[in-house]
């Protein structure tokens, strides 16, 4: 046998060697970034008949960053979802399409789209540093109670500055505004990974049996009902319902995940349902909003006219299936809030029921791309960090949309890369880097164990 048939014949077949695929992320990449610069076109097209004289450098813009993030993926993470990024690049271009086109609307004041393209470069050199300098997804469980100590200091510190439309989330110093809780989301989700990790035979098999409920021990179960404390002061105190939601469900979900008992599913939604139900009725901004919710043309038949929610629903339903085009609906009477917790009812209006139906897609195929990284690790905090963070997505897809379809009541939450709101665009594009560094984990393949010398063979062996 020839050297080279030797080696050929060593050599692991082509489909036991995992595909790297940076080529698929790059063609996508490049298809997400002309997509954006078109729907940016359209815009200028629909209300000016011209393309926009920016629109070079937006898409010259939008592309560097994303390059950029592509040389870092591909450098560091070879082995990461071809999908990940490319989802993150096209949801967050469209959404500067959107905000671009909604500054045309004289009645919904200042642009705000050059502001929200340095909040996405800085967003971007943010997943940059972070797919850089991890190496490794479980270096952040050696932080975890430096993570819920920061967590908490985060959801604590809006509490001290005046409420924005009745709801204390905002920091505001010399001008520079933030949300606290968009970062405290993900320490959190790190603090829960770890916790769960170490202690999900605990929470799964030990303590007390009543009936059919197996109860943890009070120092396993202690953090579990803290965690309600929080989220119910959290939402009584800077009346938010949408943090609270998030944080309690973030933390059901990955119990549930972690000790894979659907009994912690009903005991976190009833729990959650009781600090709603209680929090609704006596707390005056919450109470509104469930009002709201309840009744979303009650304005109309007292004659004040239709509110938010109401517009919000009109512009979906004149959307209708194919919508009325880029530019050309009707979304800005919604009022101060269009750019930022109605922006869906803007796509939905002017991409019609198709193109919101893609753009929710999009979402999911972000979500499931999340849990398949996790799923595919051995190690728990890998996978309850990936599971973590792809349900903050999930659970902030839900919430937003349910309000803004009035489903659910309605909350102050940014639409993933989608809405305005410099915080939350930077969250997730952390949140991104993250699930990159998990899914290269998951999908790289494992270190080749080298063959040990060989035992001569017996005389019994020979004459076989």
């Amino acid at each position: 046998m020839s050297a080279t048939s030797a080696a050929s014949a060593d050599a692991p077949p082509a489909a036991a060697r995992p595909a790297r695929r940076r080529g698929v992320e790059l063609s996508l990449i490049v298809a997400a970034v002309l997509i954006s610069v078109y729907g940016y076109a359209e815009v200028g097209l629909a209300k000016d008949g011209a393309v926009p004289p920016g629109a070079a450098g937006y898409g010259a813009g939008l592309g560097v960053l994303a390059l950029l993030a592509h040389g870092a993926v591909r450098a560091r993470a070879p082995y990461a979802d071809p999908l990940l990024l490319p989802i993150a690049v096209l949801l967050n271009g469209f959404g500067l399409v959107l905000i671009y086109r909604l500054d045309l609307e004289p009645s919904l004041g200042g642009r705000a789209a050059p502001a929200q393209l340095i909040w996405s470069t800085l967003g971007v050199a943010l997943f940059i540093a972070v797919v850089l300098v991890l190496r490794d997804h479980r270096g952040p469980a050696r932080y975890a109670y430096i993570s819920v100590t920061g967590a908490l200091l985060l959801m604590v510190l809006p509490i001290f500055f005046p409420a924005i439309n009745g709801a204390k989330i905002w920091v505001r110093v010399a001008g520079f505004s933030f949300q606290p809780g968009e970062f405290a989301k993900v320490l959190l989700a790190v603090f829960f990974a770890a916790y769960l990790s170490a202690n999900r035979a605990a929470l799964a098999y030990a303590g007390r049996r009543v009936w059919r409920w197996q109860l943890p021990t009070g120092r396993v179960l202690g953090p579990v009902v803290a965690i309600w404390l929080i989220s119910v002061g959290v939402l009584v105190v800077e009346r938010d319902l949408g943090t609270s939601l998030l944080f309690f469900g973030l933390f059901v979900i990955m119990l549930y995940v972690a000790t894979g008992r659907t009994g912690w599913i009903a005991v976190g939604l009833l729990l959650a349902g009781v600090g709603a139900v209680a929090v609704g009725l006596l707390e005056p901004h919450v109470h509104s909003r469930v009002q709201d919710w309840l009744h979303p043309f009650a304005t109309i038949d007292a004659g004040l006219g239709p509110n938010q929610i109401a517009q919000s629903l009109f512009a979906f339903a004149n959307g209708g299936v194919l919508g009325t085009g880029l530019g050309q609906g009707e979304s800005a009477l919604i009022g101060f809030a269009a750019k930022s917790d109605f922006i869906l009812a803007t796509a939905g209006e002017e991409l019609g029921l198709v193109g919101l139906t893609a753009l929710l897609l999009l979402y999911a195929l972000l979500v499931a791309r999340g849990f398949r990284a996790g799923l595919a690790l051995r190690d728990p905090f890998g996978r309850l960090l990936a599971v973590g963070l792809a349900s903050i997505l999930a659970l902030q897809v839900f919430v937003i949309a349910g309000g803004v379809m009035d489903l659910i009541p309605m909350t102050g939450m940014a639409m993933p890369f989608l809405a305005q709101g410099g915080s939350s665009v930077v969250t997730n594009w952390i949140i991104v880097a993250l699930l990159i560094r998990v899914s290269d984990s998951a999908r790289r393949p494992a270190p080749e164990v080298p063959a040990g010398p060989q035992e001569p063979l017996t005389p019994l062996e020979r004459t076989r």
